[in-house]
């Protein structure tokens, strides 16, 4: 009797099973049949540049036009919505698509991340969010923002965007046809690129979407089919323009569409289908850290993974480093093993370089607020409200903070009671930058082709300089600038390089030179005698402090590729430490010029650097961070030496 019980129980058991397998299959079917049998159509919108010349008139007209169509089902929108990524061009770009009849979806693009007077929080409290995914006729359409953010560098999805999409793809069945959309297209133009795609392959990955390029064009990334879509703007045209998509019978079309005007026949044709497995994904490039399996001059002691994005350089305490990310918190890891001590959290992104004095750490946040922690425990100590994000970095002097901010205000705020000292609220932009403190005159630019000097004291400014560009983006904002010999030196996105009297403002010499393209990266030398600069072409060249004219009196063997990081140049014993933005971080010795060592953290832009002692501390952009040790001394070091003895 027990035998026949225990027989039809497996008799059950394996009906059971089977009925699960066939339910499965058969909704799997529906799914497949429901992808491949819907057809629909979209508009697919990129590039609108609120902020330029035509763009709000274009994007109105690009609206009226889609709400005129009952056939679009819904829009998607692909960065570069702002020009500038000013609040009040968020604002505007956001009043003009609230009047869109269908729904819509939209993702940042560098424009709105890189120029953002909030730290990016205006975006993401006006839309809702960076990333955006949706289900529509059997397939997921997925968003991610991309920067570069605050900094000037190639594209980057952010690391919490990166995290997010995991918790996308894990709730999302394999066998969903999956649609993703970014600003950049999906190759080395995004330096994060592998990360998304080798997560996306894992699915069934069909078509990708991206802007940027203001043009349409047709693309394969990996195998992966790629549409870019052309700028909404009219450019040199009388009228801008759109794509209608249409998916129909396992393809997309693609349409342009001139608002009021017509639609063209399609320019670009794409099978939706599920792609074959990858044979070998070594035929597709991936970053090679090989550089680091043979280091000489140092090596890793620890690493940290933060998970969201890094972008600020790094304090050291007593016992700590303290660093902030773009969650929002300020925290401090352990020198020699990496651990996170303790951890503050503020309302909004923190893009401010924390300064460190006593048991004091300040730093400022885009959540409007200036804090100020212990150094120990990390607990707040005092917290000052301005009326705009605070983006750019604090420093400390004589107990008094120092801090621009995005409110047009400049302060000084004292360090033990957090309480004014003196406000110059002047300021015509907003300001990223970490000041400069020379001979009792502060120094700062910001993002309106201005800079600043200001009694220290007092606050009254005491000159003022305009570079006279028509275009804000060339502004010497987001340089550190530094000072020596009587004179203050800043680099800009124009490609100037300008020396002035640090006393009187006046101009001592201004240089464009088309064939050593300065841009945002500099630093003052240990001997205070050349000013560091990193050009546009990868060179690393020593300016003369004191010559008549732009001279270069030093140069290093370094030679990189096309180079925009802008992070400052720090030399201490010997080693001048050179950030780049493809994630390596170079040493190379003072005296010669040469690579005495190279580490590649990431693939991602690098933060300043903060050497201490022996140890070094890097950071990227993508949350990245590593403590290495100098293990050797660079030739520098030992003429150094052999002087001081020969002087003994």
């Amino acid at each position: 009797m027990v035998n026949f019980l225990l027989k039809i129980k497996n008799m059950l058991q394996w009906e059971y099973n089977n009925m699960r397998k066939l339910i499965t299959f058969f909704c799997l079917l529906l799914i497949a049949c429901a992808a491949n049998g819907q057809s629909f159509k979209f508009a697919f919108v990129s590039d609108t540049h609120i902020g330029g010349k035509t763009a709000a008139e274009d994007l109105r007209r690009t609206v009226a036009d889609i709400n005129a169509n009952s056939e679009l089902k819904f829009v998607v929108i692909t960065g570069d919505i702002t020009e500038f990524g000013s609040d009040s061009e968020i604002g505007l770009a956001k009043q003009i698509l609230d009047s869109l009849n269908k729904k819509w979806f939209i993702i940042p693009g560098n424009h709105d991340t890189n120029w953002s007077e909030s730290g990016s929080n205006t975006f993401r409290r006006v839309f809702g969010a960076e990333t955006f995914a949706f289900r529509y006729g059997g397939y997921l359409f997925t968003g991610l923002g991309s920067g570069p953010n605050m900094r000037m560098g190639p594209g980057q999805v952010p690391r919490e965007n990166v995290v997010w999409l995991d918790s996308v793809l894990k709730a999302t069945p394999t066998k969903i046809p999956v649609i993703y959309l970014n600003h950049y297209p999906q190759d080395s133009a995004q330096n994060n690129w592998y990360n998304v795609m080798d997560r996306l392959k894992k699915k069934n990955l069909q078509l990708i979407l991206c802007g940027h390029g203001h043009q349409n064009h047709q693309y394969n990334f990996e195998g992966v089919p790629g549409i870019m879509g052309r700028s909404n703007l009219r450019a040199q045209d009388s009228i801008g323009g759109y794509n209608i998509v249409t998916f129909e019978n396992n393809l997309a079309s693609f349409q342009l569409r001139r608002p009021m005007v017509g639609t063209d026949n399609p320019w670009a044709k794409v099978a939706l289908k599920q792609l074959p497995p990858e044979k070998d994904t070594a035929e597709f490039f991936r970053p090679s850290y090989a550089m680091n399996e043979k280091l000489e001059g140092v090596r890793p002691l620890w690493t940290f993974q933060d998970q969201s994005d890094i972008g600020s350089g790094m304090a050291e305490s007593e016992n700590a480093i303290i660093l902030s990310n773009t969650k929002g918190l300020i925290y401090a890891l352990n020198k020699r093993s990496g651990k996170r001590l303790w951890t503050f959290a503020t309302g909004g992104k923190v893009y401010s370089t924390a300064v460190v004095s006593k048991n004091f750490v300040v730093a400022g946040s885009s959540d409007q607020y200036i804090y100020c922690l212990s150094a120990i425990s990390g607990k707040l100590i005092w917290k000052f409200a301005t009326s705009k994000a605070v983006v750019g970095s604090p420093v400390i002097q004589d107990d008094v903070v120092f801090s621009g901010s995005s409110d047009g205000h400049f302060r000084a705020i004292e360090l033990k009671t957090g309480k004014l000292k003196w406000d110059f609220d002047e300021v015509a932009g907003f300001v990223v930058t970490r000041p400069l403190i020379y001979r009792g005159i502060i120094y700062f630019g910001c993002w309106n082709n201005d800079f600043y000097a200001l009694d220290i004291q007092s606050g009254r400014m005491v000159w003022k300089w305009n570079n006279g560009a028509g275009n804000r983006m060339l502004s010497p904002a987001a340089c550190y600038p530094v000072a020596t010999n009587g004179r203050v030196f800043v680099v800009a996105p124009d490609r100037y390089m300008t020396a002035f009297d640090a006393s009187s403002g006046k101009v001592i010499w201004r240089k464009q030179d088309v064939k050593l393209r300065v841009r945002e990266s500099m630093g003052l030398s240990s001997d205070s005698l050349l000013i560091y600069v990193k050009t546009m072409d990868g060179n690393l060249l020593g300016i003369s402090a004191s010559a008549p004219e732009m001279e270069v009196a030093w140069k290093s063997a370094l030679q990189l590729p096309y180079e925009l990081c802008p992070s400052a140049i720090v030399e201490d014993k010997g080693v001048v430490y050179v950030p780049s933005q493809s994630g390596v971080v170079y040493g190379i010795d003072r005296i010669s010029g040469t690579v005495t060592w190279k580490y590649k953290v990431s693939n991602c832009l690098v933060n300043p650097v903060l050497p201490s002692g022996n140890q070094v501390y890097v950071s990227a952009t993508d949350g990245a961070v590593v403590c290495l040790i100098r293990t050797a001394i660079t030739n520098g070091n030992k003429d150094a030496l052999k002087r001081k003895k020969k002087s003994l």
